[in-house]
């Protein structure tokens, strides 16, 4: 049986004060595609709006972001369905890619914490990287709890916000997660570092989207 997973990717264009050019981030998307693609995974994209995808960082030197630049799933992710109208426990699992964009629309976005609410609640699997763990704010499971209280989870770090957009971003991604009493965890800056706790799989940043993909496959292999 095919299995399927559903990206949720941000429609953000721009971010800040200073109305930073964003977007999700390249290679968190390209990465994440190629390894589950490979594996005969079928992946479909959603995002809060619907349709077109901005994104940023396109490293053309890189294989597998220049194949997914090509590709006709890039053609599909700037169709991407409305997430609204999207079930995610008809997968079986969902991605959150990063990007200082998600910290627009993506987090404590409504339809993004249903679907959320709907993949855990549902025995699916929920994975994120980078800022897309921001998706994880404000989430319960209906008895009022923080959804990452007690969960051992990563994201972009405060070290790593410090030199990249601390200036366009509306809080620290980190210290937000810990309000919540996730049990938090990072490794140097921009190394690859994945967490899995169960069915909640969270990447640090960028370097840590493959790794992620690889983790992600991993359980979808083990739920077959």
């Amino acid at each position: 049986m095919t299995k399927h997973v559903l990206f949720i990717v941000t429609n953000a264009p721009v971010i800040g004060p200073h109305n930073r050019k964003t977007g999700f981030f390249f290679a968190e998307v390209a990465h994440p595609f190629d390894e589950l693609d490979k594996a005969g995974i079928a992946v479909e994209f959603s995002s809060p709006a619907g349709g077109w995808t901005p994104y940023d960082a396109c490293d053309e030197k890189d294989p597998a972001q220049k194949g997914f630049l090509e590709s006709k799933a890039f053609r599909r992710l700037n169709h991407s369905r409305k997430l609204a109208e999207v079930d995610a426990a008809d997968y079986d699992a969902i991605l959150i890619p990063g990007g200082l964009g998600p910290m627009v629309d993506i987090q404590r976005n409504a339809d993004v914490q249903k679907a959320v609410v709907r993949a855990w609640s549902t025995g699916k699997l929920v994975s994120a990287v980078c800022h897309g763990p921001c998706s994880l704010l404000g989430v319960d499971l209906g008895d009022g709890t923080p959804f990452v209280r007690g969960k051992k989870l990563t994201s972009f770090s405060k070290k790593e916000e410090y030199d990249y957009a601390r200036e366009d971003v509306p809080y620290e991604l980190e210290d937000a997660l810990r309000a919540e009493g996730a049990e938090y965890s990072s490794t140097s800056n921009w190394e690859p570092h994945v967490v899995v706790d169960g069915r909640l799989i969270t990447g640090q940043n960028p370097a840590s989207a493959g790794p992620l993909a690889k983790q992600l496959l991993a359980a979808l292999n083990e739920s077959a």
